[in-house]
């Protein structure tokens, strides 16, 4: 392994990815590939003014980590597992065999082991004891702590806490470790698991869940006109980032580059996006000058769109005014849902397979778009494209913003 001072370009040599299309990358993205909803009825949710999500289906923990590992995880910790494994599978990396002091973990999540809070405080409620575990699987730091315990690795290991940006923020700065020389692999990205009652009534109550009971297929729809809030969603995506150099030396396969990140914060609400996009923007161009390119060169953009009336609104704005319809447009929440904290690594994740693939996937559902949107919006069926320049774009509450800019090897 290479120490600091070694080469500066961040190449992605695995992928993992859990999602409400299926258990795998591949399921994934033929799930995504086919535009395909994923939002469906959820019994937890029964009697709530919104009682449907976009699961990940089947999902047997103690089948992928054992039945004792898997009890003392919270559904967030486990998805991440399995993401994570896949993905140094891809990579080739046997974490028995690597210098672990070298290896860092930074994963993303906004809300951490909420479920089991919320299973733990009605268990007290009842008089019933809670699980000496509790702690642990609520902690958000635990996410972290527990792959870098699983994995051996002894670099820094923190989680990233940007709301909806959170993936993209994680991996971002574990570009950014290796780049310093601090650490020679990094596993990054994110998850969450929020599908419970009080993280899908509060977001209900704020209008912020589209209402379609009836027909929750066609809930998540960005870009399209009749667009009314997003549909929760879990999952996460893991990438393992390396240098380009140590990656040829170990004979590894790049699937792509990590060719800028940047970072901002909108200062304007706790919720709303600036209504003219500045502090996207401002990431999106920092992205950019990291990556030593301009908005001429950018050809697809996976848009943080999450299918609220706004936020859609106004992120598309802002592509349109910067590229016009240059460049394609997809957003996969249409088929997955909005994951939170693990969305902006889930769409890293398939943003590396557009590249890699030479495939743009749809939007999801969307039929008409919005005529105040001009922007060359895949929609309908998935579009072959070369791709040379790649932004996958993040927001969050707090007017987080992050965005990562992704090219070919």
């Amino acid at each position: 392994m290479t120490g600091p001072g070694s080469d500066q370009n961040v190449v992605v040599t695995g992928v993992g990815l859990v999602s409400a299309a299926g258990i795998g990358v591949d399921a994934t993205w033929k799930g995504v590939l086919a535009g395909q909803s994923t939002a469906r009825t959820h019994p937890d949710l029964a009697g709530l003014a919104v009682d449907f999500a976009c699961e990940v289906p089947g999902f047997d923990p103690a089948a992928h980590l054992g039945a004792n590992l898997a009890r003392r995880m919270d559904r967030h910790s486990q998805l991440a597992f399995v993401a994570g494994d896949e993905a140094l599978r891809m990579a080739g990396l046997r974490p028995q065999e690597w210098d672990g002091t070298r290896v860092g973990v930074v994963i993303g999540t906004a809300f951490g082991g909420v479920t089991t809070l919320e299973d733990q405080t009605l268990r007290l409620a009842r008089g019933e004891p809670v699980s000496a575990h509790t702690v642990p699987m609520v902690a958000p730091n635990m996410l972290a702590g527990q792959l870098s315990l699983h994995w051996g690795a002894r670099g820094p290991s923190f989680v990233a806490c940007t709301a909806c940006a959170s993936g993209t923020t994680a991996i971002g700065l574990g570009a950014q470790l290796l780049r310093t020389g601090v650490c020679d692999i990094v596993v990054a990205g994110g998850s969450d698991a929020p599908v419970n009652r009080i993280i899908t009534a509060s977001f209900a109550r704020m209008s912020a869940l589209s209402p379609r009971r009836a027909a929750p297929e066609l809930a998540s729809r960005p870009f399209d006109a009749a667009r009314d809030g997003f549909v929760l969603g879990e999952g996460a995506g893991v990438l393992v980032l390396e240098r380009d150099g140590q990656a040829a030396a170990r004979g590894a396969r790049p699937l792509a580059r990590i060719a800028g990140y940047g970072a901002s914060a909108d200062a304007h609400h706790v919720a709303a996006p600036h209504p003219q996009g500045s502090g996207l923007e401002q990431a999106m161009r920092a992205a950019l000058a990291e990556a030593g390119a301009t908005v001429a060169d950018v050809d697809h953009v996976n848009a943080h769109a999450t299918s609220t009336p706004k936020g859609d609104l106004v992120e598309a704005g802002l592509l349109a005014r910067l590229f016009g319809d240059r460049a394609s447009v997809t957003s996969t929440k249409g088929a997955l849902g909005h994951t939170m904290g693990a969305a902006g690594a889930i769409e890293a994740a398939l943003t590396v397979l557009a590249v890699t693939e030479r495939t743009v996937p749809p939007t999801a559902n969307l039929e008409h778009l919005d005529p105040r949107i001009e922007l060359d919006v895949v929609s309908g069926a998935a579009r072959p494209q070369p791709i040379a320049l790649a932004l996958s774009n993040s927001s969050g509450f707090g007017g987080q913003n992050a965005v990562l800019a992704l090219s070919p090897c």
